[in-house]
């Protein structure tokens, strides 16, 4: 078998890896197959119903980092997409997770055969360089320490002091990584084929869910849905599964996302108007239609503080369609 050229895109919460990679999935060379394994730090995982969407092969592995569990979860993941046999893997690794350890298991004696690492590509929304909150937090920083080539995103909503201040910020980075800056997601192919320029020191790192095993969300015959909470790293989540019979009202959901004040909000829906992404971030509601039919409707919500859930869940509850 082939090695399997395979790239890592990291960075924070919010910062557009998903848009990222659905632009690199749309412009990938015809006639290939590419490969993702996506790491959510919430426990339903919204990610692969917007990746799937795109015809690219995905596993998940919600719940949290996913080099742990002494790196199981990303290694099912791994193998399950590597017997595809694709001709590139990407790995997105959890806003809030560090992915030393996941280059470490990827260059280990165990893919050495089967897998080019080329280089990790560091996402920053160049607006949060003026924020303390992100440029103080380890996670933030560690994340673009690692990174072969560091990007700045969102560009077409920045402004001309955040060019700037992206531009001296990379320069003072100690590592002199490589940087270019994009708008709408679209990173041109050619940098996923840089090589790796950084040595890493790898030390051990855990986390409160590190003994926990990979439970697929299923639910019990005559559940309408279920719940689930995860906590780690100064953020907590919160995410809601619906079996497919639920069809939620469109509009009266589109006004609950805009009125969350919740630092991350991602969703796949089924509404009397479709099945729609919904993806929240700096407060304002993307929405895209999906072709996907017959699924589930998953929604997961992110914050720095604990949020009242149980009154989110009575209004969520409430946009339900009676049938």
């Amino acid at each position: 078998m082939k090695k399997i050229p395979t790239n890592i895109i990291t960075g924070f919460l919010g910062v557009g890896k998903t848009t990222t990679i659905l632009q690199l999935l749309k412009n990938k060379p015809e006639g290939e197959s590419w490969a993702v394994l996506v790491n959510e730090f919430g426990e339903v995982g919204i990610d692969g119903a917007f990746l799937t969407e795109s015809g690219a092969m995905v596993k998940e592995v919600p719940g949290g980092c996913m080099c742990c569990t002494a790196g199981l979860p990303m290694s099912v993941g791994i193998n399950a997409l590597l017997r595809q046999k694709p001709d590139r893997l990407i790995i997105e690794p959890t806003g809030l997770g560090h992915p030393k350890k996941i280059i470490a298991i990827l260059q280990s004696e165990h893919y050495e055969k089967y897998i080019d690492l080329k280089s990790t590509i560091g996402l920053v929304d160049p607006r949060n360089l003026s924020n303390e909150k992100y440029t103080s937090n380890q996670n933030f920083n560690d994340q673009l320490s690692i990174s072969d080539v560091v990007v700045a995103t969102k560009m077409d909503i920045a402004s001309d002091y955040d060019e700037c201040l992206f531009a001296s910020w990379a320069k003072s980075l100690p590592h002199q990584p490589k940087t270019t800056t994009i708008n709408h997601g679209e990173l041109p192919l050619h940098w996923l084929d840089e090589n790796r320029t950084v040595e890493l020191t790898i030390e051990d790192h855990h986390h409160h869910h590190a003994e926990q095993e990979i439970v697929e969300m299923i639910l019990e015959p005559g559940q309408k849905f279920c719940r689930k909470e995860n906590k780690g790293q100064g953020y907590v989540s919160c995410g809601w599964f619906f079996g497919a019979e639920s069809v939620f009202n469109f509009d009266e959901l589109f006004s609950m996302l805009s009125a969350l004040t919740a630092e991350r909000v991602k969703a796949v829906m089924n509404t009397n108007k479709g099945f729609y992404a919904f993806n929240v971030a700096n407060g304002v509601v993307s929405v895209n239609l999906l072709s996907i039919d017959g699924m589930e409707s998953k929604l997961e919500v992110i914050d720095s503080q604990l949020l009242p859930w149980d009154q989110l869940e009575e209004v969520l509850l409430s946009l339900l369609i009676e049938e």
